[in-house]
């Protein structure tokens, strides 16, 4: 063996070695994060962060209430009422809305697992019952998406008592567009809505402090 080659099969002996101790190091610091965590902590959604961003910055919709303002496509409304609903582990939140003019739109928010917000605007004049596989409501077709029955607590003025019971069917159109029918305690009448999805960054909430909440409930006219 020459000079030449020693020198390069002593290169390469130091190499190795040098990656040796570099995978033992980060094969420690590995274990010592491991053994720092404690048992069953769940671990952290990936994805989880870029809302609680938007939420520092935009204001939690999951924790909207009565007396809140929030402002959806540079529109300003008050926060009138809640309704949140539960069907068995599944439960979502209706919000009645107000601008300046006296409009009244619902923002829903429902998590399904991503957090989805849409807007209603109630179809007061439309008589169409809810069951078929597809309907046509305002010259769009719309097919059955679910159905259900599920119970609720009003906050605020929403119209609805304190507690109750409501049953529903939600369709939707070919774009995505939804459409719901809501029948409250044992009412015949079927409320119809259709809905359109926000992007979360088109709306922005103002909180209210704390116990801004409106115990009483009535009749909106």
């Amino acid at each position: 063996m020459n000079g030449a080659t020693a020198y390069l099969v002593a290169a390469a002996g130091l190499l190795i070695a040098a990656a040796g101790v570099l995978v033992a190091v980060v094969a420690l610091r590995t274990a010592r994060k491991r053994a720092a965590r404690p048992a069953g902590t769940p671990v952290r959604d990936p994805f989880r962060s870029v809302d609680d961003d938007a939420d520092a910055l935009r204001g939690d919709p999951r924790t909207l209430k009565p007396g809140d303002l929030v402002e959806i496509r540079h529109t300003s409304y008050g926060v009138r009422g809640t309704l949140r609903f539960r069907e068995g582990a599944w439960g979502w939140a209706e919000h009645l809305l107000d601008d300046a003019h006296g409009s009244k739109v619902w923002l829903s928010v429902e998590e399904d697992p991503d957090l989805e917000l849409v807007l209603w605007t109630a179809l007061p004049d439309i008589d169409v019952t809810p069951g078929p596989a597809e309907l046509e409501v305002a010259g769009r077709r719309y097919r059955r998406d679910e159905s259900g029955r599920a119970t609720f607590t009003s906050a605020g003025s929403t119209g609805l008592d304190p507690t109750g019971t409501v049953r529903y069917h939600d369709y939707v159109a070919a774009d995505g567009s939804p459409l719901s029918f809501e029948a409250y305690g044992d009412s015949e009448r079927w409320e119809v809505g259709t809905g359109e999805r926000l992007h979360r960054a088109e709306v922005l909430i103002y909180p209210q402090a704390t116990g801004a909440d409106d115990p009483t409930t009535g009749r909106i006219g």
